[in-house]
């Protein structure tokens, strides 16, 4: 294998972004996890309460490790909330533990957008591998068919990323109707600290997004160049 100064040329301001939103995160998780919100529960009790109002009484609440690893299963009707999430009474807790309710909700209500994320998932874990290994051998074998497969194949993970956004967007605005709601979040300094948290992880999936896309235009160029190349 070669490295292809072209492929930076595609994938730097990915990268960069990446990079930008990657430390957004963790500079607003930061600061707002030092800050307690007024009401005065854990991220897990906020979840409790939140199962409670939503009527989510077949939803459970687990323990996961990691940092920021926090997610809603929904093959288990599970919240899994990391130790830091979980055990902090922080605006930066019940923020993350309200955007997973939202997936909860979701999924109680078979949000249509989530129900076309689930069902991308199978193509995503076979396009991600698959998708590579046929455009490798379809530029090392100047197949130009064979290629063009595998872009087919390997775009199902920019789907998925495209997929991803309202998702987690409505995810988002769920939470924030939630918190201010029920009084878990209540004075407009805790609301700009949602925002700032849940804005800041919703960046991270449009990264993603734009990641997925140039990682893709790159397979797109070196085919064109190949196809080219044979005319």
């Amino acid at each position: 294998m070669f490295f292809d100064p072209m492929y930076l040329i595609f994938m730097i301001p990915a990268f960069i972004l990446m990079g930008v939103t990657s430390w957004y995160v963790r500079h607003s998780y930061s600061k707002w996890s030092q800050v307690r919100a007024s009401s005065g529960l854990t991220g897990h009790q906020a979840a409790q309460r939140l199962i409670s109002t939503g009527n989510l009484y077949g939803v459970q609440v687990q323990g996961t490790a990691g940092q920021l690893s926090d997610h809603y299963d929904p093959r288990n009707k599970t919240l899994y909330l990391s130790r830091g999430v979980a055990d902090s009474p922080s605006v930066a807790a019940v923020a993350i533990s309200a955007h997973e309710l939202g997936h909860a909700l979701q999924d109680a209500e078979n949000y249509f957008p989530m129900t076309v994320r689930s069902a991308l998932v199978p193509a995503v874990n076979i396009g991600s591998n698959l998708g590579w290994i046929l455009i490798m051998i379809g530029l090392v074998l100047q197949r130009v068919q064979i290629a063009w497969l595998g872009v087919l194949v390997f775009s199902a993970g920019a789907l998925f990323a495209l997929a991803t956004l309202p998702v987690e967007f409505n995810a988002s605005a769920r939470a924030k109707e939630l918190l201010y709601s029920t009084g878990i979040i209540q004075t407009e300094d805790e609301r700009r600290g949602v925002n700032q948290v849940l804005n800041a992880a919703a960046l991270t999936y449009v990264a993603g997004l734009v990641t997925a896309i140039m990682q893709l235009l790159y397979y797109v160029f070196l085919i064109g160049g190949l196809g080219r190349r044979r005319d």
